[in-house]
């Protein structure tokens, strides 16, 4: 994991073609934390389902998925030639509990995007300057996902943090959330400790940010929020965990 400080920065857009519900651009404050300096491997997430039964392909329960899930595992086993791929087709629900069995989190909105930027202010991405497929795996360039190292980090030393997967996010999404957040530590739909105690009856839509290997580069900007029910799986969505300091 890497250590982020604490901090200020300025969350959201003012880009007036940016989508409204990223429009408000705020001063946030944020405690330091640690973040995962990759995503969630295929190979750390069997180590998970191999001590967690009640998560395996053919046990999980059916609240906690939509049809999809580990779709590209062959029974409780990864492509073998994807160890070191971010792990798919994983619901919100998986993610929130292998993050419990490390002893970490995910991370809220808020703690996302201040990691994203990287220090940076007034970026349009993770890094100074333009996109272009030398800096992340977006807009089909690949195909599909690439291993969680492939591509040079941001100036927290974190990977992936635009394209790759999809990345769940604690926070409920609220489209008009920026209007009312709180200055610190802010997080919708709760509190971190009350989601994460009653993750297992969260019906409402769930926030995922970073764009995908299969997006076009507007979705890789750091600023633009996604979102999908806690149930979806998919081949673009996967997730990192935080811990507090």
């Amino acid at each position: 994991m890497v250590p982020i400080p604490d901090g200020e920065f300025q969350m959201g857009s003012n880009d007036p073609e940016g989508d409204n519900d990223e429009q408000l651009l705020h001063t946030v404050y944020i405690d330091g934390f640690y973040m995962d300096k990759y995503e969630v491997t295929n190979a750390q997430y069997k180590q998970f389902v191999d001590a967690n039964p009640q998560w395996q392909k053919d046990h999980i329960d059916r609240r906690f998925y939509d049809g999809g899930y580990l779709r590209h595992w062959n029974g409780n086993d990864y492509p073998s030639e994807k160890a070191n791929h971010p792990v798919v087709y994983v619901s919100w629900y998986a993610a929130v509990a292998y993050a419990q069995w490390e002893g970490k989190r995910l991370p809220t909105e808020a703690e996302w995007e201040y990691t994203a930027r990287g220090g940076l202010s007034g970026e349009m991405y993770p890094w100074k300057g333009s996109i272009d497929s030398g800096k992340a795996n977006y807009g089909r360039n690949v195909g599909n996902t690439t291993p969680v190292s492939k591509y040079p980090p941001n100036g927290y030393g974190l990977y992936d943090m635009a394209g790759n997967v999809w990345e769940w996010c604690l926070d409920e999404y609220q489209e008009d959330f920026y209007v009312r957040s709180p200055r610190a530590n802010p997080i919708a739909g709760g509190t971190i400790t009350s989601i994460i105690d009653y993750f297992t009856s969260a019906t409402t839509a769930r926030v995922l940010r970073g764009g995908s290997w299969n997006y076009g580069p507007r979705l890789m900007r750091v600023a633009l929020r996604n979102w999908a029910l806690p149930s979806n799986t998919y081949g673009n969505y996967g997730f990192r965990c935080v811990r507090a300091q």
